[in-house]
């Protein structure tokens, strides 16, 4: 799969998030990237920055938080189109949660792990 073909299907799973979340959603920005930090190759996505329940008074001026897809472990693990499908809407449905102050182990249990 190119990476137009996944952009295209990070871009259709944002799109798959209702309009009362994205609406809620502040100063957050998404990424495709081909590869994950050397440290942690397995990596699908990431979240790095202030979750909406933890911004307070002091939270203006800063850069948007981050959230970054990762497209070479998901092409790994997948053995189809459909998997890869799947798989690219769970990780971006997971990260979107951590933004919203949401915790891996809740994740996990909602079966966004």
């Amino acid at each position: 799969m190119t990476r137009e073909e996944f952009e295209e299907l990070v871009a259709q799973a944002l799109d798959r998030i209702p309009s009362e979340l994205t609406r809620l959603m502040d100063n957050v920005a998404v990424f495709v990237e081909d590869e994950p930090p050397a440290d942690d190759p397995e990596l699908l996505g990431l979240y790095e920055g202030t979750p909406l329940t933890e911004r307070g008074e002091w939270y203006a001026g800063v850069l948007p938080d981050r959230i970054t897809i990762y497209r070479g472990p998901t092409l790994r693990m997948c053995e189809s189109r459909e998997d890869v499908v799947a798989e690219t809407e769970v990780t971006v449905v997971h990260e979107i949660a951590h933004h919203f102050g949401i915790d891996d182990a809740r994740l996990h249990a909602l079966g966004y792990g």
